[in-house]
């Protein structure tokens, strides 16, 4: 699922997204409330986390003005908060589920999963992405080019993931980085390149039409044009 997530914790936030992630989920998240609303206009999302305590504006208030806006998608709250009224004011402002801290991952990604089933069971029955001959089903990680199964690792396999998910669009190592590796990673722009070469030649070997294209001096794309491509 595409996913807003909107935690100021420094600390938590960057390991929310790079959990989330690894779960094949596609993560935006946004520390500053100020910045919410710029999110929302530039995407559509199946699903908001929000954090219940935070300075500027809290997750309860961001609620509220997503459902006067009759905004339906779900909201999934997080929150120190664990009185029985505080649930019972968070579900009646809009919230869907609420999850208390601390929690264990695997609840949180068992809540990401049940609320996604509620609102469209094929986000997580077969998803099957398709693009020009490629083709990357989520349920079963199968990878095919055309009639040729593609054996991929787990990190080529979500690089993929994030490329056929932004076809056609330009990614930036540092954009690659946030979501295949999680932002506070250590690794480098020369081994994202590595790994990207290695995920190309899977992909691309063999076959004349070529899709993983280096965008010099920005970074990649998956696009039928052969006008950028530069090995």
């Amino acid at each position: 699922m595409h996913i807003l997530l909107i935690e100021d914790d420094l600390k938590l936030g960057p390991l929310l997204h790079y959990k989330l992630s690894q779960e094949y989920h596609t993560v935006d998240w946004v520390s500053d409330t100020d910045l919410v609303e710029d999110y929302l206009q530039k995407s559509s999302y199946d699903l908001y986390i929000l954090d219940w305590m935070m300075p500027k504006k809290s997750g309860l208030e961001i609620c509220e003005e997503l459902r006067k806006q009759k905004d339906t998608t779900p909201v999934l709250m997080l929150t120190a908060r664990d009185s029985v009224s505080d649930r019972v004011q968070g579900l009646n402002t809009g919230a869907d589920d609420y999850l208390v801290k601390p929690f264990a991952f695997e609840e949180l990604f068992a809540r990401v999963n049940a609320l996604g089933r509620r609102t469209n069971l094929a986000v997580f029955q077969d998803e099957i992405y398709t693009f020009g001959d490629l083709t990357v089903n989520t349920q079963t990680h199968e990878v095919r080019r055309g009639n040729v199964p593609l054996s991929l690792t787990k990190k080529e396999f979500q690089l993929i993931l994030l490329f056929i998910r932004h076809a056609e669009q330009t990614l930036s190592r540092d954009q690659i980085l946030d979501q295949v590796w999680g932002v506070d990673s250590a690794i480098t722009p020369n081994a994202i390149d590595a790994a990207i070469k290695l995920l190309r030649k899977k992909v691309d070997h063999g076959f004349e039409h070529k899709l993983i294209h280096s965008i010099r001096g920005i970074g990649y794309r998956l696009s039928n044009s052969q006008e950028n491509s530069h090995v």
